[in-house]
């Protein structure tokens, strides 16, 4: 199944009633990014609850190591280095991609760009059997 991506003021990604809502984009060095979510998600090695996430690049040097942080960045939930991904077409605004997964897993995060941003990262998951 495709993704349906929806693009305006605010970012959304809708895949089986999942949205995305990134509310804030501050300091550009680390993309810090706030991300709601309304269903469980999956991340590499970590199933995310509904609830609002931060994420942030950790490296400047290296553009594919992903922080995730609870609401107030108190605490760190996971790290995960993912790889670079392109984009002919800078967004506008942030960009996550969903992937669908088997039935009774929760969909997973697949990508992640930031606004102005070709490059952006893509979360690599073991291969399912």
């Amino acid at each position: 199944m495709y993704c349906k991506m929806l693009t305006g003021m605010i970012c959304m990604v809708l895949l089986g009633g999942t949205f995305f809502i990134p509310k804030v984009q501050a300091d550009e060095s680390d993309k810090k990014t706030i991300v709601t979510i309304n269903e469980p998600i999956q991340v590499p090695g970590k199933v995310l609850p509904a609830g609002t996430y931060v994420f942030k690049l950790l490296d400047s040097n290296d553009r594919t190591l992903v922080a995730i942080y609870n609401a107030d960045e108190m605490h760190l939930i996971t790290t995960v280095h993912g790889i670079s991904d392109y984009r002919d077409e800078t967004p506008d605004e942030t960009i996550l991609q969903l992937e669908e997964r088997p039935s009774g897993q929760p969909e997973a995060l697949k990508t992640w760009f930031y606004p102005g941003d070709h490059f952006g990262v893509e979360f690599v998951y073991p291969t399912q059997k």
